[in-house]
């Protein structure tokens, strides 16, 4: 008599019991796929130093010719467009790129460039800075800056027209005591003393629930002002506290710092009693949604105002850590009066639509 063959569920059934791996299977896939990861980052990185190198010591080289023979800029041309024959697969050449590259090198003077940050950041970076950065100081700034946040070329070019390096690592917090050392730093550095909110206007009597729905409705450009990492969860966040409803006006996940940020938005100036309740926001945030993998949460008071010694007296001996920036926007000021009358009232207005409409008014 002929033996049945297995049914097609019970072969997968068989061959899933076979595929099944050793308990530490997943963390070393994991483990080599971010070895690899890293590897593949280090390759692009090195031949990056070694191209920003190279555009260094042309740079270099047409700087000391400029100096000692006086080369002009028909000679650099010329020397553009014979480079450009001789490897025609090869971009960057050209007679205005050779002389950023003159640039780069006079930006960078007597050191190897292989050991700065910009030697880290594509070309286009560089160029970016040495078109709007006057000083060395503020490139190496600017360069470390987005080295460390991962920053794009539009991000870098607006991160420079909004003067961050008067602003970042400045917010009054308690970082340094709650967080560990090499934590705090870094963490210390994704905060402003002080937002721009330009891309919105409010009235002089707005409240903070017309400035959370202006920031959420310009969401992307409130991301660009908090910088990269941030990942937007929600407005009015709900959370529910011996069956009482707890509502956070922003909340966010910050991707490299693997951790949760309430904002907190605040139209008037800090007060002292708004470090108890982001205590208390953090600590309800943690229990309820805080992962294994995650860091303890982070909380930001944007404040329109804020005073320095209320600000530490108010942070000093609180555990969590909590920081207080300012924000800025544009106000919307009343019309002047005389500007008023020339305007029709509501009324007028009224009567003027019921005629053109055939309606009483």
């Amino acid at each position: 008599m002929a033996k049945a063959r297995p049914s097609k569920r019970a072969t997968t059934v068989v061959r899933a019991k076979r595929e099944v791996m050793p308990s530490g299977y997943a963390r070393f896939l994991e483990s080599l796929k971010e070895r690899i990861r890293k590897a593949q980052l280090k390759a692009v990185l090195s031949v990056n130093a070694g191209l920003m190198e190279l555009y260094w010591r042309i740079g270099k080289e047409i700087l000391t010719r400029q100096r000692k023979e006086g080369w002009g800029t028909k000679v650099v041309d010329r020397l553009g467009r014979d480079l450009l024959k001789s490897f025609p697969g090869m971009s960057g050449l050209s007679a205005r790129n050779l002389m950023y590259m003159r640039a780069f090198a006079e930006a960078y003077p007597g050191r190897s460039i292989v050991q700065q940050a910009a030697a880290q950041l594509p070309w286009g970076h560089n160029m970016v800075l040495l078109d709007r950065l006057k000083t060395r100081e503020q490139r190496e700034w600017y360069a470390n800056a987005a080295v460390n946040f991962g920053w794009s070329r539009s991000v870098l070019a607006l991160q420079i027209r909004a003067k961050a390096h008067q602003r970042l690592g400045k917010a009054h917090t308690n970082f340094k005591r709650t967080l560990p050392p090499e934590r705090s730093d870094l963490v210390e550095q994704t905060l402003k003393d002080r937002y721009n909110f330009d891309f919105i206007t409010l009235g002089p009597k707005a409240r903070e629930r017309e400035l959370q729905r202006k920031l959420v409705a310009h969401i992307r450009d409130f991301l660009l002002e908090l910088g990269v990492g941030f990942a937007y969860m929600g407005e009015e966040f709900h959370l529910e506290v011996d069956g009482d409803d707890v509502y956070m006006d922003l909340l966010f996940y910050h991707v490299r710092l693997r951790c949760y940020f309430i904002i907190d938005l605040k139209m008037g100036r800090f007060e002292p009693e708004f470090v108890g309740k982001m205590n208390f926001y953090l600590n309800a945030l943690d229990d309820q949604m805080k992962h294994v993998d995650d860091l303890p949460s982070i909380g930001l008071l944007l404040c329109k105002d804020a005073k320095k010694l209320t600000v530490e007296y108010a942070l000093r001996g609180t555990t969590r850590p909590i920081g207080v920036s300012q924000w800025q926007t544009k106000l919307v000021t009343e019309l002047p009066r005389k500007l008023q009358r020339m305007l029709p009232s509501i009324e007028q207005l009224e009567k003027e639509l019921a005629v053109k409409t055939g309606r009483k008014a």
